[in-house]
């Protein structure tokens, strides 16, 4: 191979190789910082809410949580989630899968059926709604069922003084409806209802 050809072939490897750098800083410009901008930016101004993990506040502006993560309540005056095989930690969101035979299983649900008899003797237990003895798939669910709430309240009821048809109201405030008035159930943002009742508790 001549000298010019092989120095040709370096000068066509090394255009090449320009090329390829040029590119990848355009590539890491645009979607690494441009495009990380633009979308944080756009979220920020047209969803705040949601882009900063849809916390709530207290009265005095206090965060004390996320509306899309449960928190796990174990003060009887105020109203309880679904059962959680994480305790309700985001970091390991999940379940353990049980199969309705699983002798783990039967074991947790009777316990938490005993449990829910001791906490609520005014109710009876044919009252307790299914949803407050199973555990969700993510282990997380802020959400309860409208029945699931409400048959909480005799204990909370006695527990703080506030009358029942008080604490009806509130749950009815907090009763989020189909969405689109299509999709899914009614529900209940448990973290929401308890900051209502604290506030309400703070002002007695």
């Amino acid at each position: 191979m001549s000298a010019e050809v092989m120095t040709k072939e370096m000068q066509s490897s090394g255009s090449m190789l320009w090329i390829a750098v040029r590119a990848s800083l355009v590539f890491i410009i645009i979607c690494g910082i441009i495009y990380p901008l633009v979308s944080t930016g756009a979220a920020q101004l047209l969803f705040p809410h949601e882009a900063n993990g849809s916390l709530l506040k207290d009265s005095k502006g206090n965060v004390v949580g996320s509306e899309l993560i449960g928190q796990n309540f174990t003060d009887l005056k105020y109203f309880q989630g679904r059962v959680s095989s994480i305790e309700y930690k985001a970091e390991a969101s999940g379940s353990n899968n049980f199969g309705p035979s699983n002798p783990a299983l039967l074991e947790r649900t009777r316990a938490t059926i005993e449990q829910w008899k001791l906490d609520n003797p005014d109710v009876l237990i044919s009252q307790l709604p299914i949803a407050l003895i199973t555990n969700s798939g993510s282990g997380l669910d802020p959400h309860i069922t409208p029945q699931s709430a409400q048959v909480q309240i005799p204990r909370i009821s006695k527990l703080t003084g506030i009358s029942v048809d008080e604490l009806a109201a509130m749950l009815e405030a907090n009763t989020e409806g189909r969405d689109l008035g299509l999709f899914g159930e009614e529900r209940v943002n448990v973290l929401k209802l308890n900051i209502e009742l604290a506030e309400r508790l703070s002002n007695k």
